[in-house]
């Protein structure tokens, strides 16, 4: 971390971490849609910059510093710090029985997917 901490490709890029606790841990863990409540901490890797000229820098630093430190994660995800190329990884921001009851609810109210914005759960076909 301290690596891509000092090696920041825009002023603009940076490594947010937050501490995860206090109400959020005194929940059962499939009790609501939110079931990574056993993390410590939470990390969101910010990759912004100002012109397209730095596309390719930033996106290289971000996906590098994500792969190396995905072997200190929980292999969890919260799901609102997720871009919307990241479809792959939805299933992985919730509990196995947590995701099963999504699909459930999304199967019974909305088959036809009507609301398939942000990180959509689809229905089961």
């Amino acid at each position: 971390m301290i690596e891509y901490a000092g090696k920041l490709p825009s002023p603009h890029c940076e490594i947010f971490i937050g501490l995860v606790g206090g109400q959020a841990s005194r929940v059962a863990a499939d009790e609501t849609a939110y079931s990574q409540r056993d993390a410590k901490f939470v990390m969101n890797v910010h990759g912004r910059w100002e012109t397209p000229n730095e596309d390719q820098k930033c996106t290289s630093w971000a996906r590098a510093f994500f792969k190396a430190s995905a072997p200190y994660s929980t292999g969890g995800v919260y799901v609102n710090f997720m871009t919307a190329e990241e479809t792959d990884r939805i299933q992985a921001a919730y509990k196995p029985a947590v995701w099963k009851r999504l699909v459930e609810v999304k199967n019974k109210w909305d088959p036809k997917n009507l609301f398939h914005m942000n990180q959509n759960i689809k229905p089961s076909v």
